[in-house]
């Protein structure tokens, strides 16, 4: 039932994704966007994988293959890290990457990025990385970031793709739109590098306070209403030649 649902859905709401080429004279940036253990890693917290899945493991083959194409060419690198306050809990979730906590570390085929002078780090306790960027005195760490290192294409993988990656992408695109975030022209959304989590109806019948979360539908929503919002989605990323004048 569920299969013939996405099936009507991807018929109905088509999306067009791209084959993208990023060219090597504009700076492009990468936002990796909650790639922990607690999100990630099998058994590892509340919100984390029951089991191997095959979504999230090629999520993070592909982050970790384009964090590495970046950090050789020394392009500018953003990870958000979800980590809450044990007392702030982010309703309707339970309990989960508690600062402090190894479910908020990035999982271990990224943690070498820490040490990459290209990257910056941001621990967030909220599901938008636009807002978790906010500090006291109204500053924004990635809006700063997007101007000081002067980018033009943004370059989005992550998870949740239906949430945490949709709430940040909508917010960059009303920022820009707003002429916050000059020059940034395109957000460019990676369809295989981004996934969402599993909750089958079966599953959510049987616990309290679930909604159903079927992965493969979620993801194709997201993946919509960041396009509708006016993100591009792109299912191949590779860099090529510098523009022609």
């Amino acid at each position: 039932m569920v299969s013939q649902t996405i099936d009507l859905l991807k018929n109905e709401l088509p999306i067009e994704q791209e084959s993208l080429v990023l060219p090597e004279d504009v700076v492009t940036g990468l936002v990796l966007v909650d790639i922990i253990n607690g999100f990630c890693t099998v058994g590892a917290g509340n919100l984390a994988p029951r089991e191997p899945n095959r979504q999230i493991s090629g999520m993070i083959s592909e982050s970790a293959r384009l964090a590495r194409l970046f950090c050789e060419k020394k392009l500018p690198v953003m990870a958000f890290l979800d980590s809450h306050h044990p007392d702030k809990p982010e309703d309707p979730y339970p309990p989960h990457c508690i600062a402090g906590s190894d479910e908020s570390n990035l999982v271990p085929a990224l943690q070498w990025i820490e040490k990459e002078t290209n990257v910056t780090i941001r621990r967030k306790d909220c599901y938008d990385g636009y807002l978790g960027s906010m500090e006291v005195d109204g500053s924004n760490v990635f809006v700063d970031w997007v101007k000081n290192n002067q980018i033009k294409a943004l370059l989005v993988v992550g998870v949740c793709t239906d949430i945490c990656v949709l709430d940040f992408v909508c917010s960059t695109l009303s920022a820009r739109n707003r002429g916050f975030l000059a020059p940034l022209k395109d957000i460019i959304v990676y369809s295989r590098a981004c996934a969402t989590f599993d909750v089958p109806p079966h599953i959510a019948s049987n616990t309290k306070g679930a909604l159903p979360h079927p992965q493969e539908l979620m993801h194709h929503v997201g993946l919509y209403m960041a396009k509708e919002r006016g993100a591009k989605i792109a299912n191949e990323v590779s860099f090529g030649a510098p523009n022609k004048p």
